[in-house]
């Protein structure tokens, strides 16, 4: 075993409370519910600041000329779609640790960690570490 390894075992075999205490930590974020409000109001403020962006390109278009009025409409669904975007990917990330293909591979972690302690206590009888299925850690 290496010594480093050996002093870190030492460490938190003294204190065998504080894993504990990260697990609950872990576990208290995960479970912390995300509340409805933050992405109501998000949804507000996108389809408001949508609903307002032709009124500012169109009195930018009109300084370059009456030629260029009609750029209003595709600069404004462009604008208007850069920003919805942004608000549906917010919207589906809002939670990192469902194990969906985008999430946090939380099982992934966590069982590296297993990996690495067993191996810290000595054990040779070791779980094998989670493959990715379809190009997917969970």
């Amino acid at each position: 075993m290496d010594p480093a390894r050996d002093r870190r075992l030492r460490r938190h075999r003294r204190r065998p409370h504080h894993p504990l205490r990260h697990r609950g930590k872990c576990e208290r974020i995960k479970n912390f519910p995300y509340p409805r409000q933050f992405a109501t109001l998000n949804l507000l403020f996108v389809w408001l600041f949508i609903a307002l962006v032709p009124l500012g390109l169109l009195q930018e278009f009109s300084k370059l000329g009456d030629g260029f009025v009609w750029l209003t409409i595709p600069a404004g669904v462009i604008v208007a779609w850069v920003f919805h975007t942004m608000d549906k990917i917010g919207e589906s990330t809002e939670n990192p640790f469902e194990g969906g293909p985008n999430d946090v591979p939380i099982t992934a972690i966590a069982r590296a960690i297993e990996v690495d302690l067993r191996e810290m206590l000595g054990q040779k009888d070791l779980p094998p570490l989670l493959q990715p299925r379809g190009e997917i850690l969970m």
